[in-house]
């Protein structure tokens, strides 16, 4: 099997953007909906496990309520995405119908990620889903969510929900070929075939918010493919109206921008990193940094120089190193009131500093996943 040979591959998550499927009127491009549907299908025929994360919502909705630019207000972007989500399951489930093929509805906000009960919650839903050959179609519950729970685009949706089922292959189709060297249709910009690391380099290529009816950009694809590679799935970006694009992935062929798998977290720790909301920032020092990262330890109050925010025992916090970059995330076992007290201390001090000592370490490696 060669390098990108997929064949083999049992789970497909496939995101596809609002401006692969509308046109610029917002309405819905019904020829290119079905040649997507066509092509899942035909994976889902020969035995593969397929999800769809679409978005389109907000521009089915612009479409039929006359908008002529994306709404610019959470309450209009949520009305609009209100009337579109019935018009857009409506002509998935129709289309899927012909070729004999069940599909179910799934809404999710990042209260569904950042909740570990609901987080389980829906990778169990999932999953009976998939045992009785239904295609999941997700996106973001527009309808409800606001700034502070908003997963903001569906690059990372996409991202979370092939962790949360422990996919192999995670395709983000796009109005572009894939990530450029340079700008796109510059002279001399060439598409970047493979990536093994995203580093600065690689982040500076991504540019903003791409078209006027989505709110993703290439940036969005960069940081959804470091989730991927956190959960040791490969991740492609590529053109959604290349023809039979996802056959030829499947099979192969090296289109797009394919970004390879770095250490797989387990996922609990893939939660941690990516799914869990949080709550605080807790400061190390350079010996801490040395410990949790070149070997595995825990981390105790006396590599802790400083704490920000305001948040309990089992709440998520991020890690900081001296130098301001985040190292780490993790579940911490005390409360900011309780780390302020014991910080710089040694272990043994904890008990005389609080009066109890329910833990030695301030986050426990189990429930720490570094960056």
């Amino acid at each position: 099997m060669s390098k990108r040979d997929f064949s083999r591959m049992q789970r497909l998550v496939v995101k596809v953007g609002s401006s692969s499927l509308t046109y610029a009127t917002g309405k819905l491009n019904i020829e290119q909906i079905e040649r997507l549907v066509r092509q899942l299908v035909d994976l889902h025929n020969r035995g593969m496990d397929v999800l769809l994360v679409t978005s389109g919502a907000v521009g089915a909705g612009m479409g039929k309520l006359g908008f002529t630019a994306r709404p610019r207000t959470i309450p209009e972007k949520q009305a609009a995405a209100a009337v579109g989500q019935g018009i857009l399951l409506h002509m998935y489930e129709k289309i899927f119908a012909e070729y004999g093929i069940v599909v179910g509805q799934v809404l999710l906000t990042r209260e569904d990620f950042a909740d570990r009960r609901r987080f389980l919650n829906a990778r169990h839903t999932l999953q009976a889903m998939l045992g009785l050959h239904v295609i999941p179609v997700i996106n973001e519950n527009d309808t409800v969510a606001v700034d502070e729970i908003k997963l903001g685009d569906n690059d990372n949706l996409a991202a979370l929900v092939a962790g949360l089922v422990d996919a192999d292959l995670l395709v983000l189709l796009s109005d572009v070929d894939g990530l450029y060297d340079g700008k796109p249709g510059a002279a001399g910009a060439r598409v970047i075939k493979e990536i093994h690391e995203i580093n600065d380099k690689i982040e500076a290529l991504a540019g903003g918010v791409g078209s006027n009816v989505g709110t993703g950009g290439m940036a969005t694809k960069i940081q959804a493919a470091r989730i991927a590679m956190h959960s040791g799935l490969v991740t492609i970006i590529a053109r959604a109206s290349e023809t039979d694009v996802l056959r030829r992935l499947v099979a192969g062929e090296p289109l797009g921008t394919a970004f390879w798998p770095s250490v797989k977290l387990v996922n609990k720790k893939r939660w941690i990193a990516y799914g869990a909301t949080v709550c605080g920032r807790i400061h190390i020092d350079e010996g801490a940094v040395r410990a949790l990262r070149q070997n595995g330890k825990s981390l105790l109050p006396s590599g802790v120089t400083g704490v920000e925010g305001s948040f309990e025992m089992g709440n998520t916090v991020s890690v900081i190193a001296p130098d301001g970059r985040e190292i780490a995330r993790g579940i911490v076992n005390y409360s900011a009131i309780e780390v302020e007290k014991i910080k710089g201390k040694k272990t043994g001090e904890i008990a005389a500093l609080l009066g109890y000592k329910d833990y030695d370490e301030i986050i426990h490696r189990d429930n720490l996943a570094l960056e």
